[in-house]
Order: C-alpha cells, then sequence, then structure tokens
C-alpha cells in the first residue's frame, strides 16, 4: 500500500467529518480545505487522487439522498444484484471465498488453545490495519489506532492461543483486496469464532457487491429469519474481520449510514471510495 494513500485518507477522513458536522450548509470546496489546511487546488488534486472522483462528486456518492437512492432502485436480493453488477472482480467476490469456517467446538470453547496464529500490521487506504491468520485461512481483522491495543484485543478473543507476528501468504492474499488485484486473491479462506447464526450473516455479507449497500432487514430475508433484523444487527456488530467481510455495506432502513465499529467517518469514507471505484 502506497505510503501517500495511508496519509491521504488521514486528511480526507478530517475532511469527510467536518462535511458531516456541517452537511445542512454545504461547505465548497474552499472551506472544507481550509480545515484540513491544504489549499483548495491542493485539496481537489489530492481528493481526487485518492476516491478518484472530485469532492463534490464523492460527497453525492456518501449522501443520505445517495443511500436511499440505492436502496430504492435495487428491489432485487443480494443474489441477483451480485449477478446484476457486470464487475469482473468486486462482483464475483463471493465465489473467490471458497470456503467460510467455523472453528470447531473445541477451538471455539478452550479460546484457541490448540491454535497457533501468525499476525502482522499493515497499511490500508482507510488507516493502520492488523490482519491475523490460522492455518486454514483469515481469523481477525480490523482497523487499529494502537497496535498494542489491537494485539491485545486479538488475544482476548483467543485467550489461549500461541502468537506469533509473522507475515503469511494467506495474510498477503486478503491485502491485495485494498488494491483490487484480483487476479492475486487466490481462494481466501477464512477460519472464524461464530456461532451458526453469525456464520450464516457473516457470509451473507460476502454477496453484497462492491458499491451496493443493504440493510439490517435485508440480510435477515436473504438468511430466511426475516424477523430476525435485531439479530442480524448483533452479528453484524461482531463481524471479527473488516472490510473482508462488508459490514460497512449495511445501512439502516431510513438511508442513514448507522454504527461501524471502526467508526462512523471510516464506514462514510469506505462506501464513498468503493462508490467512486465502481463509478468511475
Amino acid at each position: 500500500m502506497e505510503q501517500n494513500e495511508h496519509i491521504n485518507y488521514k486528511r480526507i477522513a478530517q475532511a469527510i467529518e467536518y462535511i458531516q458536522a456541517n452537511f445542512k450548509t454545504q461547505p465548497n470546496l474552499e472551506e472544507v480545505a481550509d480545515k484540513v489546511h491544504l489549499s483548495p487546488f491542493h485539496f481537489q488534486r489530492m481528493f481526487t487522487d485518492w476516491a478518484g472522483v472530485s469532492p463534490k462528486k464523492f460527497l453525492q456518492f456518501i449522501s443520505v439522498k445517495y443511500a436511499k437512492q440505492i436502496l430504492k432502485e435495487k428491489q432485487t436480493s443480494l443474489m441477483e444484484a451480485a449477478y446484476e453488477t457486470g464487475l469482473s472482480g468486486t462482483g464475483r467476490l463471493h465465489d473467490l471465498f471458497v470456503k467460510i469456517e467455523g472453528m470447531s467446538p473445541g477451538e471455539f470453547k478452550n479460546g484457541g488453545e490448540s491454535l497457533s496464529i501468525h499476525y502482522s500490521f499493515a497499511e490500508s487506504p482507510f488507516g493502520d490495519i492488523l490482519v491475523a491468520s490460522t492455518a486454514k485461512g483469515i481469523c481477525h481483522m480490523a482497523f487499529t489506532n494502537s497496535e498494542s491495543q489491537s494485539l491485545a484485543d486479538l488475544q482476548k478473543h483467543f485467550p489461549n492461543a500461541r502468537f506469533k507476528q509473522k507475515v503469511d501468504l494467506i495474510q498477503q492474499n486478503a491485502l491485495y483486496i485494498f488494491s483490487h488485484d484480483w487476479n492475486k486473491i487466490d481462494q481466501i479462506k477464512l477460519h472464524l469464532k461464530g456461532t451458526a447464526f453469525q456464520l450464516k450473516v457473516w457470509e451473507s455479507l460476502l454477496k453484497i457487491p462492491m458499491g451496493q449497500l443493504s440493510t439490517y432487514g435485508k440480510i435477515a430475508e436473504e438468511i430466511q429469519n426475516p424477523k430476525a433484523s435485531r439479530a442480524v444487527g448483533t452479528a453484524i456488530g461482531s463481524n471479527p474481520v473488516a472490510f473482508l467481510i462488508p459490514c460497512h455495506r449495511v445501512i439502516q432502513s431510513s438511508g442513514a449510514i448507522g454504527g461501524y465499529m471502526w467508526g462512523n467517518t471510516r464506514k462514510t469514507a469506505i462506501i464513498g471510495w468503493e462508490a467512486a471505484k465502481t463509478n468511475s
């Protein structure tokens, strides 16, 4: 991941926070650029390099109007929507995940006593990220502001596992998702600690195409449990694999962006970034 893209995200995040706080006044380019201490020209160029579109168009993507429009226009199921996109890579994301495997009851119960977990820290367009893997697949992926705290959180999930800081091929393949180099995503596997219901919800999230959004209610319908919207929301909030399992693509039925474990600003940025990539 290029260093400039990582640095630019921090500036872009500041701009997004300002725009969200002052949305009703529709701040112009000069006003937003001033808040992040850049000239309008430099800010416009940086933003366009980062997102692939101008700040004005990006705002259209992340607005509530955009969210409502997508939900209103796409009355199809998630699977049908996936086929509709026609995207050669991102529309086939779910197919690239050949297996989503829950840990055995023993592994689940004993806190990963038999597991050996490799972990490493990397950069992404949306900040630093911790990625961890077992021999079977990715078991954890989280945006981080503190490496020590993120490692402690990982160890809390698997208190009896053996940990080693090491980059492996499973992690490298997973991180290619940020560069959209789909030819290098070689049958990513996920090895997750969760209940049968959680695993079913997380698997359904993989079917939401990049650049599209769903709601908690639609996910509940997809797993054939239409009255379980609240339980679906809880399962989504427990997603242990950031971005790779795209819980950021689920919003409220009102069109509001809703919460996100790794911050609403980051969720808004990811939604806009993905929309810009698929509409450019």
